[in-house]
Formats: structure tokens, sequence, C-alpha cells
């Protein structure tokens, strides 16, 4: 009687090999001979980690995914934590090639360029941590991450990241997310310190609360209109987006 996949087996090419990391060197046909790659302690099969020349990058981690047979990246910035690239491919070659890209020091856009399976997430990088530009790049990235959502929600979501990103208030605040609420920081990650309403997307309409996904200052049908309220709902006096940590 045919088995089904064992969804924990390792793909064979990564087993016959001993670990992620060597597989990777074996299909990288040499453009990794120089590439600090280190295969993980708890599960080499599974993850591995290609080091950057640039100290504001972490290592790039690389992933295999089974039964799918696929491998995908993560590729952060080291004071947030928080990722500049990421995707994910059939082709193990590819992520040898972003590897390289990222340990060299390639702008993000060029390393999409030499491996296009690479997703830029939208945020850029700020190698000397200033806040501002954290603050900037993090609603970049809130922008990309709406445009790119594939739910039925999607543009109700977007409009609301958009009429929030247009008010110059609430642009000098750090935005986040949780559960798909936006919400405001006076300070960057690692450490948020939340002021202001909570605004969420529902089903064509948007809510505005003092609390976490609450809707207790009211439903509106515009974006703009729930943006509105939040403004007028923000203390008085506050000043730069400071780091966070």
């Amino acid at each position: 009687m045919p088995t089904s996949p064992d969804p924990a087996a390792p793909h064979p090419d990564v087993a016959a090999c001993g670990s992620l990391a060597t597989a990777l060197r074996a299909q990288a046909e040499g453009c990794l001979d120089t590439v600090p790659v280190t295969a993980s302690v708890s599960d080499p099969l599974r993850f591995a980690s290609a080091a950057s020349i640039l100290p504001h990058r972490k290592p790039l981690q690389i992933t295999a995914w089974s039964p799918e047979q696929r491998w995908s990246i993560r590729g952060e910035e080291v004071f947030q934590g928080m990722p500049l690239i990421d995707g994910s491919t059939d082709d193990l070659a590819q992520v040898a090639e972003a590897a390289r890209a990222w340990h060299d020091g390639a702008a993000l856009k060029d390393i999409r360029q030499v491996a296009p399976f690479v997703h830029l997430t939208g945020r850029f990088e700020v190698p000397d941590n200033d806040p501002e530009r954290l603050t900037e790049s993090e609603w970049q990235g809130m922008r990309q991450q709406a445009a790119d959502l594939e739910y039925p929600w999607q543009e109700t979501y977007q409009n609301l990241i958009e009429a929030a990103h247009a008010e110059p208030a609430l642009r000098a605040l750090y935005p986040f997310t949780s559960h798909w609420a936006l919400r405001f920081s006076t300070t960057t990650r690692p450490d948020l310190t939340m002021v202001g309403p909570c605004l969420t997307a529902n089903d064509g309409t948007y809510g505005v609360g003092r609390g976490f996904i609450t809707q207790d200052l009211g439903v509106f049908a515009t974006a703009q209109e729930a943006v509105a309220v939040a403004v007028r709902r923000l203390p008085s006096g506050l000043g730069p987006t400071t780091l966070g940590g």
C-alpha cells in the first residue's frame, strides 16, 4: 500500500550532503567559496545561515521545506530584527546567488536582480539607526505589505494604511500592527511605546478605539474619517520618534 510523504522528511539532496549548508555550497558552483555559510546546530538538515560583510545585516536565514521541497530565505537588519528581504524558491542555486549578494553588501534591489525569487519587503536599510529614517522605512514596509495582501479585505486595509500615512501627525509616529489593527508608537522597535487610538479595517468600514481592536470611538464609512478621529485623539506635545531600546 503506498504511503504519503513524511512531512518531517528532509529534502533527499540535503540529506545526502549531511546538512543544508553543505548542499547549498554544492549547488553554488564556487560562488560561496568565500562566504561563511553555517549549518544550524539543532537542525542542520533544515536550517543554515550566510553571514554578511555589512554589520547592520544579520546572517541570511535559509530554510528547507518539505514535502514541498522548496527553500526560503529571510534577511533581517540587526537593530530591530525586521526583514528587508524574503522569498521562496525550488531552485537552491538561486538561493546561493541571493546568499552571495547578501554577503557582499549588494543593494537590496540588486539582490533581487541576481535572484528573481527574492521579495523586497519595502523596508530600506538604515545603518546608523536614525529613528526618523527607521520610522519612514517601517511605513514603507507597511504600505508594501498592504499592497501585497491577497485577502478579500485587502483593499479596505490598504485604504486605511494609505490614509494614515497621508496624515503628517500619524506619519511622524512609528507604525505597527497586531492582528491587522494599526497602532502607533513614539519609539521604534525593539521597545515600542504605544500612543493614540487603535485603527481597524472591517468589512468595508473603519473603526477607531481607545483599546486594542475596540471601536468605542466610532465606526466610519471611509478611512479618512477614521484617521481624522485618531488624529484628534493624539496627545499634545509629541516630539520626534526616538529609538526603542
